[in-house]
C-alpha cells in the first residue's frame, strides 16, 4: 500500500486539477475538504491523506509517506537543516509559481543594527541566510505568520513569499535576495524510491505537467500592508500587539466597550498598523502564537493572546518575564487529549495502560509541542515522541500519531474525524499579557495602567 501526502491551502485547487488530468479520480479533494483521508478510484491500492504544506516534507522524510506534493520552499526549509535526510525532489509540477525573498526596509539597516533580527516562518533558511550575508551578530525569530508586520520596528530582515521581487515594495520593503523558488514540487522518500514500485504513479503525474510559461499558475500570494505609515517610537510609547484572524471581532467589541476606538481593525486591505484614539500607543497586528515571545524580547509591552499560547511559551522558557495581566473571558477553548475511536480507552488511565503494554514509543502530535511534552511526562506515558504540527492535526490519527493534544470549542470536528476526547488538560480564554521587567518610563507605566483599567472595567460591565 503506497501512501501519498497532498497539500491543503494555496496549492489544493491546482493539485486537484493535475491529479484529475492524471486520471486519479479522487472524490472530496476540493476547497470544502470534508475529510483528510481520500481514495483514488483509479488507484484503489494507494492511501491518500491531506496535510498542511509545512508538514509534508517531514512526513515524507521520515518515511510515513512515499510521495508528497508541496511547495519547494518547505522542502528546502527541511533540507537546509537535514541535508542527508531521505527526502528527494522528483519534479517541478509547473504551478504555484513564486519565490521566498529576504526583504528589509533598506540594505543599510541589515548591517547597521547591533544585532540583526531575522523573522519569518522559515527559521532554518533564515539561519542559512545569516551565514550567506556574513552577519556578525544575528537573532532568529521563528513565526507562525504575519512576517510582513515585523520590519522595521521588530526585525531588520524578514522572509516573505511573493511572485517577483517587486512584490516586496507592496510591503514597503526592499528585496535583498531571492532565497528559493516556492512552486509546487513532487517529492519522494529515498528508500521508497529504491524499494517500492512507484514509477506508474510518478509518470501519471509528470506526464501531465504543463511546462509552458503561460500555463504556470500564480501561487496566490497576498501582498498586504500597502500605504502603511512607519512611525518613530520613543521610550514613552506603549507598544500593543493585537491578534489577527477570527478573534479580531471579539477584540474590537471589547475595546469599543472600553471606549477604545481602533480604526481599520479588522482591515479589509490587510494593514497591520491600525490607528486608535489612545495617546502614545503604537498598535501592530500579529499572530497570537508569536506574542509571548515578542513580549519576552521587549518588542511589545502589551498583547492579547490565548492562555494556551502563554502556557506553551512559559513551559519552554520557565524564567520568561511574560505574565498574564487580565482575563478577557472570550475565545474559550478546551485543550484536550484525543485518540482514535478504535482505541480501547475512554480516559487517560486506560491510555496509560495501553502505553505501558506497548513496545513502541507513543507518538504525540500537537501544535503545542511543549504542552504535549509536559503532559506526556506528567502522565507517565513511557517512551514517547513529540510530532510538531502546523494545523490539520486531526489528520495524523491513527496512522501517523497515537495521541493528539488539540484545542476544541465543541468537540464537533474531533467527532467528525472518528476521534474521541479522553482527557481535558485545561481551559483557555483570551488574555492581556505583559512583562514583569521594570519599566523606566513613568509615562509608559501610566499608559499601560490606563489601558488595563479600561479593559478591566469593560469586562466587569459585561458581567
Amino acid at each position: 500500500m503506497l501512501k501519498i501526502a497532498l497539500p491543503k491551502g494555496r496549492l489544493l485547487v491546482k493539485t486537484a486539477e493535475l491529479l484529475q488530468k492524471a486520471g486519479w479520480e479522487i472524490d472530496g479533494y476540493d476547497k470544502k475538504l470534508p475529510y483528510y483521508r481520500l481514495k483514488s478510484k483509479c488507484y484503489p491500492q494507494i492511501e491518500i491523506k491531506v496535510f498542511q504544506e509545512k508538514d509534508i516534507p517531514i512526513q515524507v522524510a521520515i518515511g510515513n509517506y512515499d510521495l508528497g506534493i508541496c511547495g519547494l520552499d518547505w522542502v528546502e526549509e527541511q533540507l537546509v537543516k537535514y541535508p542527508s535526510s531521505s527526502l528527494v525532489k522528483v519534479a517541478d509540477l509547473g504551478y504555484g509559481s513564486g519565490a521566498l525573498f529576504a526583504a528589509a526596509k533598506s540594505r543599510e539597516a541589515i548591517y547597521s543594527a547591533p544585532v540583526t533580527r531575522i523573522a519569518g516562518e522559515y527559521p532554518n533558511l533564515a539561519e542559512s541566510l545569516a551565514e550567506k550575508l556574513r552577519l556578525k551578530r544575528f537573532s532568529i525569530f521563528p513565526l507562525w505568520g504575519a512576517a510582513d508586520a515585523y520590519p522595521p520596528e521588530d526585525a531588520e530582515v524578514v522572509l516573505l513569499p511573493g511572485e517577483t521581487e517587486s512584490d516586496m515594495a507592496g510591503y514597503g520593503l526592499e528585496a535583498i535576495c531571492k532565497i528559493v523558488s516556492s512552486g509546487a514540487y513532487l517529492i519522494a522518500n529515498k528508500e521508497s524510491l529504491k524499494t517500492r514500485d512507484m514509477a506508474y504513479l510518478i509518470s501519471s503525474i509528470t506526464d501531465n505537467i504543463k511546462q509552458e510559461e503561460e500555463s504556470r499558475i500564480s501561487g496566490d500570494f497576498a501582498v498586504a500592508g500597502n500605504g502603511e505609515n512607519i512611525v518613530d517610537i520613543d521610550d514613552d510609547t506603549v507598544r500593543l500587539a493585537l491578534p489577527d484572524g477570527h478573534q479580531q471581532r471579539h477584540v474590537k467589541s471589547i475595546f469599543e466597550s472600553a471606549g477604545i476606538n481602533v480604526e481599520d481593525y479588522p482591515s479589509s486591505s490587510g494593514k497591520r498598523r491600525p490607528q486608535s484614539n489612545l495617546d502614545g500607543v503604537f498598535i501592530k497586528v500579529i499572530r497570537p502564537q508569536d506574542m509571548p515571545l515578542q513580549i519576552a524580547n521587549d518588542n511589545f509591552d502589551l498583547a492579547i493572546t490565548g492562555r494556551d499560547w502563554l502556557k506553551e511559551h512559559r513551559l519552554k522558557f520557565p524564567s520568561s518575564p511574560v505574565t498574564e495581566l487580565l482575563d478577557l473571558k472570550y475565545g474559550w477553548v478546551k485543550i484536550v487529549a484525543v485518540v482514535s475511536n478504535e482505541v480501547a480507552a475512554d480516559d487517560i488511565t486506560g491510555w496509560q495502560k495501553i502505553c505501558s503494554q506497548s513496545q513502541k514509543a507513543c507518538r504525540v502530535a500537537s501544535e503545542y509541542t511543549n504542552i504535549a511534552d509536559s503532559y506526556a511526562r506528567e502522565n507517565r506515558l513511557g517512551r514517547y515522541r513529540i510530532i510538531p504540527t502546523w494545523g490539520a492535526t486531526e489528520a495524523f490519527l491513527p496512522e501517523d500519531a497515537d495521541l493528539l493534544i488539540e484545542n476544541t470549542e465543541t468537540g464537533g470536528t474531533i467527532r467528525r474525524h472518528n476521534l474521541k476526547i479522553i482527557d481535558t488538560l485545561f481551559e483557555s480564554t483570551a488574555c492581556l499579557i505583559g512583562s514583569r521587567k521594570k519599566i523606566t518610563s513613568q509615562k509608559k507605566m501610566d499608559r499601560i495602567a490606563e489601558i488595563k483599567d479600561a479593559l478591566k472595567k469593560a469586562m466587569e460591565k459585561a458581567e
